[in-house]
């Protein structure tokens, strides 16, 4: 147990391995026995700004293959700081067991101090127990496995060139967004079950070609009647488990085109893509759960007289920098501070536990006045998205603090119209609203791959699923079907349909305009 001290735990502005260590210590003591927070091993690395671009370059993991656009990344991020354009941050933190943090080598003991109760415990409890993470990433099996893959791509690369793994990694990289499993739980990731997959998929090209292509009449046969062509569309949708939302998994499984390496390769991208996937859907949760204990431990530390009243202001500085929301109508306005909105959404529920007032009674009974804000924020942290978790907290009082307000913009309409204010039904609607606004399913392209031409020319049909009538940007779409394309191995068609209504919106396809297809 730390003891009460009187005299804090460091003076100076400069840090050293041993006084990290001792404000470690005291850290822990409050983040475990007073938050109750349940955490991975802590593995602390303090690194420079030069490792500090590298990590950013390398999308935030300690081991990655190499590829292009992270050099590209690294040059435009290291001019940006250089120059003065941009900052770095205090921390990169990596949702694994053990949990890695990176602290910059720059910040003061009292930075140090903040960042080490902000990643190492706060990032780190809500990457342990929140249900995303929980059922889509595997924290003991993630640096195994990106080991793994780095070895791989680099055996790839010298065994087939660079200039070929580049090109499927291109094209991997351009879809992998939709690449993720969203509804179903993908297997736990194995170094020692991929690398015998790898050796079963290889022995197994060695002796035959892919049976079902094999197989596939050519394109000049008949092609069936309508009634059968039905049947026959029902046998092609068991056949490859159509529809598909996950369009690397697909590829993967059914490419006719792809060499064994090259489906590991997508393989390796999309296991990524799914661990990430989690992080997109918690922004808010996650940095304001880290912002709350920060918060919460710095200041605990105070009261405890482990740390001075400077070191103290010097992090609050840090922390109002961070949780800062401009008003909308503030030059530097570019949306919802998720920092801010997380912070102010927590220390809310601790009000709201502590002290409500007649309003909180009445839209938290279950909550207001528990007198258990600790039990209640961990088992918000464990339970909820951003998305379900703006819908069931997000409190009246907080809308006015905020001063949040809906906004309806119809495209057929030259003017805007403030659809709700802050009466009771108002409330709701700008709390629906701003749920929304972090609904994934509504931010990204609902795409799928819907059909496969197999009797004939053997092109791949997907779907998009326009919501509110927005389509993809055309230039970026075309780049992206082209990559598509590479990974298939024959022509590919897109369309756009309305999902309130089924109208098509748009059809785009990867072959030259006057060559049609049918079945």
């Amino acid at each position: 147990m730390i003891e009460e001290k009187t005299k804090p735990l460091f003076e100076r502005s400069e840090w050293t391995f041993d006084t990290m260590s001792e404000v470690y210590d005291a850290i822990e003591e409050i983040a475990h026995n007073e938050l109750h927070l349940d955490t991975y091993p802590n593995q602390i690395e303090v690194i420079s700004s030069e490792q500090m671009l590298d990590a950013y370059s390398s999308i935030g993991l300690p081991l990655m293959y190499r590829h292009w656009s992270f050099g590209k990344r690294f040059a435009r991020d290291e001019h940006s700081y250089r120059r003065g354009y941009s900052g770095l941050a205090y921390e990169i933190v990596i949702n694994s067991s053990p949990c890695i943090s990176y602290n910059m080598e720059d910040n003061s003991m009292a930075m140090q101090t903040l960042v080490m109760a902000h990643a190492a415990f706060g990032h780190n409890h809500f990457f342990k127990n929140n249900y995303l993470f929980k059922q889509w990433t595997d924290a003991e099996g993630i640096l195994e496995y990106l080991s793994f893959a780095r070895d791989y791509i680099t055996k790839c690369e010298e065994r087939y060139g660079i200039e070929r793994v580049e090109e499927i990694l291109d094209a991997a990289h351009a879809l992998m967004d939709q690449g993720v499993f969203r509804y179903r739980r993908p297997p736990k990731l194995s170094k020692e079950a991929l690398r015998k997959k790898v050796q079963e998929r290889e022995e197994y090209e060695e002796r035959s070609y892919n049976d079902l292509w094999r197989t596939v009449p050519a394109a000049s046969e008949a092609v069936a009647e309508l009634d059968e062509c039905e049947v026959e569309q029902k046998r092609r949708q068991e056949m490859f488990k159509l529809p598909e939302e996950n369009l690397l998994y697909f590829l993967e499984k059914n490419s006719p085109n792809l060499r064994t390496w090259e489906r590991e390769v997508l393989r390796i991208v999309r296991n990524i893509a799914q661990y990430f996937y989690p992080q997109k859907q918690t922004k808010v949760m996650n940095e304001g759960c880290a912002t709350f204990v920060h918060y919460t431990i710095m200041n605990r530390l105070y009261d405890k007289g482990l740390i001075s009243e400077g070191a103290l202001l010097e992090m609050l500085h840090s922390h109002t920098s961070v949780v800062f929301q401009p008003d909308f109508d503030d030059p530097r306005y570019s949306g919802i501070n998720p920092y801010a909105l997380g912070f102010n959404m927590m220390t809310d529920i601790k009000r709201i536990c502590m002290e409500p007032t007649e309003e909180d009674r009445d839209w938290f009974p279950a909550i207001a006045g528990n007198g258990e804000w600790r039990d209640t924020l961990l088992d918000a942290w464990a339970n909820y998205r951003d998305e379900s978790f703006i819908l069931q907290y997000l409190s009246p009082y907080l809308m006015r603090k905020m001063r949040l307000f809906s906004i309806g913009d119809d495209s057929k309409s030259p003017t805007l119209e403030v659809g709700a204010i802050h009466n009771k039904s108002g409330y709701r609607q700008v709390r629906n609203a701003l749920a929304e606004s972090y609904n994934l399913s509504l931010q990204e392209p609902d795409i799928q791959v819907v059909d496969v031409n197999i009797r004939g020319d053997r092109t791949l049909f997907l779907r998009h699923r326009c919501k509110n009538r927005i389509t993809l940007h055309e230039q970026t779409r075309n780049e992206v079907l082209k990559h598509l394309k590479l990974l298939w191995g024959y022509h590919v068609v897109l369309t756009g349909i309305e999902q309130e209504t089924n109208e098509e919106l748009y059809c785009a396809t990867t072959r030259p305009q006057k060559e049609e297809s049918g079945f």
